[in-house]
């Protein structure tokens, strides 16, 4: 069916993109670890007894969270705004949470104290370390209650279940289009923009999306591409 075509389709980009640098995966992986201990914090304030909840006077507008802190309410709703006012001062990232911030710098200063024993990736925090580590495990502990489909991250998931939702919340200032995730966003506002910033080292050909990229050098290597039918196999036995 075309539906299942489509997201078939979606699973290979996705594969390819995400085949960060190691400077782009620490710092996802960083923010992931920052989203999942926010998550766990407020699933613990969540679970506490009824005498305990009512100390969480300060309830979400948008959903059924409550906090005991005005203070912790403002930064879950950046959230739901998507407002980032801790900004980087050697980059131009910015982030909802000062947390991330301080983290994020460690991208700039070097420091990664936490080592994986099984290859030689370094992290600025044990948590991503700990993230890092179910790439070697094979552990997907976030499993999808509507499919059979489990993720090594809760952010994956969330990011699956749109597909289950229809929900589309990044949409283009340009058009009417709509997009489950931020970085297809980011793809799609190339074909307005025109930016290529994945330039061929072989000759002057540069393009919009990584993927095309990496189809294009074939075309010096000689690499001949795998059939779709041979990545769905591999990436369903992988998953």
């Amino acid at each position: 069916p075309p539906q299942i075509k489509e997201e078939e389709e979606g699973l290979c980009i996705s594969q390819d993109e995400d085949q960060f640098d190691l400077k782009e995966e620490t710092d996802t992986l960083m923010e992931i670890a920052t989203y999942e201990e926010n998550e766990h914090r407020e699933a613990h304030l969540n679970s506490q007894d009824i005498s305990d909840k009512d100390l969480y006077l300060f309830s979400c507008t948008e959903c059924d969270k409550s906090f005991g802190q005005i203070s912790h309410l403002k930064r879950h709703m950046r959230t739901h705004t998507g407002e980032k006012p801790f900004a980087c001062l050697e980059c131009d990232k910015s982030y909802g949470d000062a947390s991330t911030l301080k983290y994020h710098m460690t991208t700039h200063t070097g420091e990664k104290p936490f080592s994986c024993k099984e290859c030689d990736a370094c992290f600025s925090r044990v948590s991503g370390l700990k993230i890092h580590m179910r790439t070697h495990t094979g552990e997907k502990p976030f499993s999808c209650k509507e499919c059979d489909r489990s993720f090594s991250h809760v952010f994956s998931l969330k990011i699956h279940m749109r597909t289950h939702t229809g929900e589309r919340p990044f949409s283009c200032k340009e058009c009417d289009k709509r997009f489950s995730q931020l970085s297809t966003l980011k793809n799609h506002i190339r074909t307005h923009t025109g930016e290529k910033p994945f330039s061929c080292n072989e000759c002057d050909s540069s393009f919009s999306q990584k993927s095309n990229l990496k189809t294009h050098m074939r075309t010096h290597t000689g690499e001949k591409p795998v059939s779709f039918q041979e990545f769905h196999k591999e990436f369903s036995e992988n998953c």
